[in-house]
C-alpha cells in the first residue's frame, strides 16, 4: 500500500488525480472545503495542509484502490520532476515504500556475495538497483539505500583490482561520499574517506596514504574499530615505505586496540601485517611468530581471507633459504585461488613478490596483498566501508 509520511500541496494533488475525482467532488470526499483543495492545488509543494487535513489524506489514501496506488505514484513521479521548490523531496510513496525493503535485502545479498568473492552476481544486484531511479527522485531513505549501493560498487571494484578511472573503486567511492554527505551523514562520509585513503595506497602513493590514515585514526566521525583500523593502515604503509621498526610500534598498539575491543578477525589481521613489518626489518623470528599466530586464529571461510594469509604466510617462507621451497607452493596455492575468484590486485601481488625471489624485474611487492578489509564487510554481513587490500 502506498504511504506519505508527510502531506504537501503536491501530493493531495496527486492523489485527487489518481481518484479520478473534480476538486468539488474530491473536497466533498475529504470532507474539507473547495477552496482549501483549490489553494492546496494552486501552491503545491510549498503548502502544508494542517494536521487534522494531513489525517484525513492519509485515510483517503488507504481507502484507495490498488490502481489509484499505482497512478498515485505515477503521477507524485512525474509531477515532482517538475517542482522546483528548494529543499524539496518526493515522500516515499506507493510501490516505491516497499521497493526500498527489496532494495535493503538485495545490499545485504551483495555483502555476503563480497564475502565469496562472486562478483558477477553481486554487480549483477547492484547494477540492477543503480539503474532503477535517479537521484532527484529519491527522498532520504532512497538516497541512502543509493550512497549505500555505490560504496558497495566500490568494493567490488576495489576487490577486483580496478583503482581508478571511470569505472573504478576511486570513482564509485567519490559519488558514494557526495551522496552521505547531501544527508549530512558524517559517520559514512569519514568511512569513505577511509575507503579512498585506502585506494591511495594501494595506488603506491605512501607518504599521502599515511597523512590520510593519521587524520582518521582519531577522527570521532569513526567508531573506536574504524579508529583502530587507521591506526594499523597507517603502520602498513610504513612497512611498505620501508620504515619497519616505526611501523611495528603502530601495528602493536593497534593490535592492543583490537584485544581491547574484543575483535578477533583484526587481531589476527594485525599479525599478518606484524609478520611482513618484521620481515621487512629482517627479524625473521619474530616474523615467523606472528604469522603463526596469524594461521592459528584467522578466519579463512573465504577465498580472499585465504589469499592473503597464504601470500603473507608465503612471503614470509621465503625470506629463509630453508623453507624457501615451502614458500613458493603456498604462493603457488594462493595465486590459483586469487586467479580462480577474479582478485586481480591480490595476483599482481603475488606475481611481484614471484619475481622478487626469482630475482626478475617486478613491482616491489614487501607487503602486498595482506590487508583484510571491514566497514562493510567480511566475513560477516554488515554496512559498506573500506579495506586496504
Amino acid at each position: 500500500m502506498a504511504a506519505v509520511h508527510h502531506w504537501t500541496g503536491l501530493e493531495a494533488k496527486a492523489l485527487r488525480v489518481a481518484l479520478r475525482m473534480s476538486v468539488r467532488v474530491f473536497a466533498q470526499h475529504l470532507g474539507v472545503a473547495i477552496a482549501t483543495v483549490s489553494k492546496w492545488e494552486s501552491k503545491l509543494a510549498e503548502t502544508q495542509p494542517r494536521p487534522d487535513s494531513q489525517a484525513i489524506l492519509d485515510i483517503a489514501l488507504g481507502r484507495a484502490d490498488p490502481a489509484a496506488h499505482v497512478r498515485f505514484e505515477a503521477l507524485l513521479s512525474e509531477m515532482a520532476g517538475t517542482v522546483r521548490v528548494a529543499g524539496y523531496r518526493p515522500s516515499a510513496f506507493g510501490p516505491r515504500a516497499w521497493e526500498y525493503e527489496t532494495w535493503a535485502d538485495d545490499l545485504d545479498r551483495v555483502v555476503i556475495l563480497l564475502s565469496r568473492q562472486d562478483f558477477t552476481f553481486a554487480d549483477s544486484l547492484l547494477s540492477r538497483w543503480l539503474g532503477r531511479f535517479k537521484a532527484c527522485e529519491l527522498d532520504d531513505k532512497g538516497l541512502y539505500l543509493l550512497g549505500r549501493t555505490t560504496t558497495l560498487l566500490g568494493d567490488l571494484k576495489r576487490d577486483q583490482g580496478a583503482v581508478f578511472g571511470p569505472l573504478s573503486a576511486q570513482h564509485s567511492y567519490a559519488g558514494a561520499r557526495t551522496v552521505f554527505a547531501q544527508l549530512g551523514n558524517a559517520r559514512r562520509v569519514a568511512q569513505l574517506d577511509l575507503s579512498m585513503a585506502v585506494i591511495t595506497e594501494m595506488s603506491g602513493e605512501l607518504e599521502s596514504a599515511v597523512r590520510h590514515y593519521e587524520s582518521l585514526s582519531v577522527d570521532d566521525r569513526l567508531s573506536r574499530r574504524d579508529r583502530a583500523r587507521a591506526r594499523l593502515w597507517v603502520g602498513t604503509a610504513l612497512s611498505k615505505s620501508g620504515q619497519c621498526e616505526y611501523a611495528t610500534s603502530v601495528m602493536l598498539a593497534a593490535t592492543r586496540d583490537f584485544e581491547d575491543l574484543a575483535e578477533p578477525d583484526d587481531w589476527s589481521v594485525a599479525h599478518q601485517k606484524l609478520a611482513l613489518a618484521r620481515r621487512g626489518a629482517g627479524d625473521l623470528t619474530q616474523a615467523l611468530k606472528f604469522i603463526d599466530i596469524a594461521r592459528r586464529s584467522g578466519a579463512t571461510e573465504t577465498p580472499m581471507q585465504r589469499v592473503r594469509l597464504d601470500t603473507a604466510h608465503g612471503h614470509v617462507l621465503l625470506s629463509d633459504p630453508a623453507t624457501r621451497d615451502d614458500g613458493r607452493l603456498v604462493l603457488g596455492q594462493a595465486a590459483s585461488v586469487a586467479a580462480q575468484y577474479g582478485l586481480v590486485h591480490q595476483l599482481r601481488s603475488i606475481e611481484g613478490i614471484k619475481a622478487m625471489d626469482e630475482g626478475l624485474s617486478g613491482p616491489a611487492a614487501d607487503h602486498q596483498g595482506e590487508h583484510a578489509w571491514a566497514t562493510t564487510s567480511r566475513p560477516s554481513p554488515r554496512a559498506s566501508g573500506a579495506e586496504p587490500c
